[in-house]
């Protein structure tokens, strides 16, 4: 009887590769093009069809490389297309190598479904002369025919090659979360107890308590928090990180021009810091025009470069040092307030400007929709990534400037999990920390389910270095999604967030000794402390350790 007639076969394995480099020729399709036919087009278009009476022609590149062209575009959707047929309940991963015959443009992927839907699976910024990766993904929540196309408002010529669209069941999608977390997440450890003289204690009795999670565990906070006892005990008893709502914000600490208040954030800082919680400094700057103060607004040029110099100053002078990290200039793709008044550079100057003066925090760009939204070409991960590089590369910033990718993820009802963790993996490759800092998801029945999907989803991918939940309590209701009720009862989304903290921690357990006095176990990332009792000379010893993935996974204990 072979592996998977007997039940044990393994669960395809993900395959988290991505690029976010142009390319000379495209690389292999991933999975072999899983159910896509000819994804490598080497059987010319055999397959393949022109999408919205476009024109489908064949193309190959000195190298003999073939791929397919479609043509005479006159409208958005004309493009390359494939019919292929979707099982129910089931994700998959979309992958396909772009160029333009002229030029860049965005290019979506889109699957069109048997009841007239379209969804969006994905985008790439596509450019003339190379190719770029389209990764995305979309869940099937029927069974049924389908077909996967490509459109872009450019009028150039689509060049695609190496497609592949991978099916995975709910089970293997969980399988690829175990199987990540257990590498990204937890290390085997191997504790010895020893005597004063060096032998091993066979027998010794290994007390493990999990003091503090490794993995940050985040939610936004506001003042209210300062005077509701209620509130401070909820939400210290879980959380180890926070971002002030608004409280930081330069529209909060200078309402009025010259009149500088930070009572407010001041107080909240201090109370994060007596419970051991450390802070993200939530923004200096905003982009978006409709957040700027009628005051600055109407400044001109010169007296508004005086005010950023003077809001830079004030802020990070009095936090700097304290913050783990900064959002420099949020929201900066989308909107381009201090682009618009100082040129394009705008917002890598500010970012030098803020290395130089809290060089130990990390400087985050702060950005929506590159997750949660795949039809929003103005943030595709190429995009972001082409901003994040133009920050570094502007002069004093360079590899220096220690950056960090910030998605807020502000989901909506449904959202696209295959293409989360897509988008990571694209995002992945600036190998710089990504943290997600703004997490909710929109009403509705399934909320509480849409939240814990995602939560998996990105604590499981291992280019995510932290969560940031955006449920900030006030009595008159949260942004888009509250954990508790006005009285710190749990709501569903609550619930999630409690069971994935007991989830994601290693239990408090006694262990014992082998006959080399060794104790092996796995245990999620963090600080612990280890109390060892010697069974004959009745002492005990209790020391603290830490486990991450640079730690060693041997730990000495003298008893």
């Amino acid at each position: 009887m072979n592996a998977a007639a007997a039940g044990t076969a393994q669960p395809l394995a993900y395959d988290y590769s991505s690029s976010a480099e142009c390319l000379p020729e495209p690389m292999d399709a991933h999975y072999g093009g899983g159910i896509i036919r000819n994804g490598d087009f080497s059987a010319g278009i055999q397959g393949w069809s022109a999408f919205g009476y476009g024109s489908l022609a064949e193309g190959a590149s000195p190298a003999g490389n073939r791929y397919a062209v479609a043509t005479n575009r006159t409208r958005p959707y004309q493009s390359v297309s494939q019919k292929v047929l979707l099982q129910n309940d089931t994700h998959y991963t979309l992958s396909a190598w772009l160029q333009v015959s002229d030029g860049s443009a965005d290019v979506r992927a889109v699957v069109k479904t048997a009841s007239g839907d379209f969804i969006h699976s994905g985008g790439v910024e596509a450019r003339s002369g190379c190719w770029s990766i389209l990764k995305g993904g979309l869940t099937a929540t029927t069974a049924g025919p389908a077909e996967l196309y490509f459109e872009s408002n450019a009028t150039a010529d689509i060049w695609v090659d190496n497609v592949s669209l991978q099916p995975f069941s709910r089970e293997e999608w969980s399988a690829h979360h175990e199987a990540a977390i257990k590498k990204a997440r937890k290390k085997t450890v191997r504790l010895r107890a020893q005597d004063a003289a060096g032998n091993p204690v066979p027998g010794a009795q290994m007390h493990i308590e999990h003091i503090r999670n490794g993995f940050p565990r985040r939610a936004a906070m506001r003042k209210e928090i300062l005077t509701n006892p209620a509130y401070q005990r909820w939400f210290t008893s879980r959380f180890t990180v926070t971002t002030f709502e608004n409280e930081m914000k330069w529209y909060s600490t200078e309402a009025i021009p010259g009149r500088e208040d930070y009572s407010v954030p001041d107080a909240m800082l201090r109370f994060s810091k007596n419970h051991g919680i450390a802070v993200r400094g939530h923004n200096i700057f905003w982009d978006d025009p409709s957040t700027q103060m009628g005051w600055v607004r109407a400044l001109s040029g010169e007296q508004l470069r005086r005010a950023t110099e003077k809001r830079m100053k004030s802020v990070m002078s009095r936090y700097g040092g304290q913050v783990i990290a900064w959002d420099v200039v949020n929201e900066n793709l989308h909107f381009d307030f201090f682009e618009g008044r100082f040129g394009w550079e705008a917002s890598a100057a500010f970012y030098r400007k803020a290395h130089q003066m809290d060089g130990g925090a990390l400087m985050s760009m702060n950005e929506f929709n590159t997750l949660e939204q795949p039809g929003d070409l103005t943030v595709v991960p190429g995009k972001y990534l082409r901003k994040l590089w133009q920050i570094k590369a502007f002069p004093g910033n360079g590899n220096a400037a220690r950056m960090a990718i910030g998605l807020e993820g502000h989901f909506s009802a449904q959202p696209n999990i295959p293409y989360i963790r897509a988008a990571l993996d694209t995002m992945a490759q600036a190998n710089a920390p990504i943290w997600l800092t703004e997490i909710d998801v929109a009403p509705g029945p399934d909320q509480a389910r849409h939240l814990e999907q995602i939560l998996r989803e990105v604590y499981s991918h291992p280019a995510v270095h932290g969560i940031i939940l955006w449920t900030a309590w006030h009595p008159q209701g949260c942004y888009v999604m509250c954990l508790t009720d006005n009285n710190f009862r749990n709501l569903p989304a609550g619930d999630v967030v409690d069971k994935l903290i007991w989830e994601w921690k290693t239990r408090s357990h006694v262990g014992v000794a082998d006959a080399d006095g060794y104790y092996e176990t796995e245990m999620f990332h963090g600080d612990y402390k280890v109390t060892v009792t010697h069974p004959a000379a009745n002492s005990t010893v209790a020391q603290s350790l830490s486990v991450d993935r640079e730690s060693d996974n041997e730990f000495t204990i003298h008893v």
